[in-house]
């Protein structure tokens, strides 16, 4: 930007003769003056404005309502009505709220985007529910962990490769995937060290990743590698607006459980101080920003997700219902596979009753119903296909002994 003292001050746009005390930018092909600057930067906003509406028409969302939602939730997550019934609520604002008209009646309120915290222990179904909600919605989905990222400039992945598994599942659609899921699992593993107590150190892992994740979650628009990894001065972006992107996080909070019975004073028989009677079975369904903030997430990132729900734990017969009833059921799942060999396969209430004992025993949750189950079946998927057989049973006895052989088996070769 420079001030002509030549007397053929005229703007290569409008053609103007522009007075001295008016500034002109200098460019290569000759002057601008400020109102032509002005009037290319409304321009350009109002092309920003028309391809966002375009961008928003194309969007193809199946937006269902709430009590739609937590309906198709139910088909296939087992128990956890409090959380699904929360982020049904959330999920349903989320994508109202993106799929609004851009008119300037409905700019005079601006709704922010909730994003969502979700605490509960591992096996409780934090990532089932993320992953049926971006399937129910039929819209771009990716699960990111937050262990594996560290603050720019260290060794580890930069938090904006998150939004490029998001570019891979919606094919590199910019447009699409700015209308994404990302679900950040292991939240609580970057929590600050020392909670309240600033790290002496720095936490490149822990605090630092928290904050670079805050540019992210509030809505910016980031350059982000199109191969992932680390960036480096070379590469060519794909620019990001993260405006609309819905983030789910996730983690088990270990300990977060003492946090909150310190804060409501719970005595040891589960009575706080105002002789309120709580459950101190579960106590992670009393947390509050507060507990999260003590347990090491900085204030600003805990501002970032205003919905925070619980999980709880599963107990014997929520298990043995996430084995037998969902759509998705573990124990359906195996009876087609056998089907498809012509071979019925059927388990005995002795044989299941063993696999959620062994589930609960191990403290694995639903998502070591998998892994047990599995090591029961693989002698029977590796014979029962090439033998003339047309009817299994699944029995207590045939569980045990199979799923003790692969346990004494692992170990073995361990020694």
């Amino acid at each position: 930007m420079a001030k002509s003292k030549n007397s053929d001050r005229i703007c290569s746009f409008c053609g103007r003769q522009i007075p001295e005390d008016q500034f002109l930018i200098a460019g290569l092909s000759g002057l601008i003056c400020g109102d032509c600057v002005r009037a290319i930067e409304g321009i350009m906003q109002n092309v920003e404005a028309e391809n966002q509406k375009k961008a928003i028409a194309s969007l193809k969302v199946n937006l269902l309502k709430p009590h739609e939602i937590k309906a198709r939730l139910d088909e296939y997550i087992i128990g956890q009505d409090e959380a699904k019934k929360v982020i049904s609520v959330a999920v349903y604002n989320h994508y109202k709220r993106v799929l609004q008209a851009t008119s300037e009646e409905d700019k005079e309120v601006e709704i922010e985007k909730s994003n969502i915290l979700m605490i509960g222990e591992t096996g409780t179904g934090k990532t089932l529910i993320a992953r049926t909600i971006a399937k129910l919605l039929d819209v771009p989905f990716c699960i990111a962990d937050a262990t594996v990222f560290t603050e720019a400039g260290y060794v580890g992945e930069d938090v904006e490769s998150i939004l490029t598994r998001l570019l891979q599942a919606a094919d590199y659609d910019v447009a699409k995937a700015e209308r994404g899921i990302v679900f950040i699992d292991e939240i609580d593993k970057i929590a600050r060290k020392g909670a309240d107590n600033p790290s002496i150190t720095r936490d490149v892992s822990g605090e630092g990743v928290q904050q670079s994740l805050l540019k992210l979650l509030e809505g910016s628009i980031v350059n982000v590698p199109p191969q992932g990894g680390r960036k480096h001065p070379e590469q060519e972006f794909i620019h990001v607006n993260t405006q609309n992107i819905l983030f789910i996080a996730s983690g088990a909070f270990n300990n977060l459980d003492r946090i909150i019975s310190e804060r409501m004073n719970t005595n040891a028989i589960g009575y706080n101080k105002k002789n309120h009677s709580l459950d101190k079975s579960n106590m992670l369904q009393y947390v509050s920003v507060q507990d999260v903030k003590q347990f090491g997430l900085i204030p600003e990132l805990c501002g970032r997700f205003p919905v925070i729900t619980s999980l709880n734990p599963l107990d014997a017969d929520a298990l043995k219902q996430i084995l037998t009833k969902p759509k998705n059921a573990l124990v359906k799942q195996y009876i087609k596979l056998f089907k498809m060999d012509k071979i019925d396969l059927t388990f005995s209430e002795g044989a299941l009753d063993y696999i959620v004992n062994k589930a609960v025993e191990l403290k694995l949750g639903a998502r070591g119903l998998r892994s047990i189950i599995e090591k029961i079946m693989t002698d029977a998927m590796y014979d029962f296909p090439s033998l003339n057989k047309k009817k299994i049973e699944v029995t207590e006895e045939y569980a045990r002994e199979h799923f003790e052989k692969s346990i004494f088996s692992f170990l073995d070769k361990k020694n």
